[in-house]
């Protein structure tokens, strides 16, 4: 099979990008460019952090600021708002310019191993209360207010230590 051909068969299988992609291909994508994704900074009034548990392959386990990877054709603003009802089960209000743009480039993997990340400052609704349907501490999208940044960081949140 040539290029030509394996791009067509990965278009057949993908004929609508923009609704996500499967894991083998978009694994194989984060080997091939830099992931593009927002992440949200949502304090309350007294000053905490809101984070979500995660368990990820690639990265390891520990809590990390709401976020995702920008899909094709779709907004910051859009991903930003998608991000805030998946993950946080709310709506948000953020800044229009990032707080911060990093980027991590892993030289010891290729699959998601390059991301180019955006922080939002963002407010969540008064009164707003985690739900945690079900989910043990420890489950991955457990959310969680924090009064400093906690111990078991994700490992790609470092660059976030400052703002947490």
């Amino acid at each position: 099979m040539d290029t030509t051909q394996a791009i067509a068969v990965l278009e057949n299988a993908v004929p609508e990008p923009a609704s996500g992609l499967p894991d083998d291909v978009f694994y194989y994508i984060s080997r091939v460019t830099p992931m593009i994704n927002v992440d949200l900074l949502i304090k309350d009034q007294d000053g905490r952090t809101l984070m979500a548990w995660r368990t990820e392959q690639y990265w390891g386990n520990g809590w990390h600021l709401p976020g995702g990877i920008v899909r094709f054709r779709e907004t910051l603003d859009t991903r930003i708002r998608k991000v805030a009802e998946t993950e946080v089960g709310s709506t948000v209000e953020f800044e229009p310019e990032p707080l911060s743009i990093t980027q991590l480039i892993s030289n010891k993997r290729r699959t998601r191993g390059h991301f180019i990340s955006l922080l939002y400052k963002c407010r969540l609704p008064a009164g707003f209360i985690p739900e945690n349907k079900g989910l043990a501490e420890t489950d991955s999208g457990y959310l969680r207010w924090f009064s400093g940044c906690p111990e078991d960081l994700f490992r790609t949140q470092e660059v976030y230590r400052k703002y947490i």
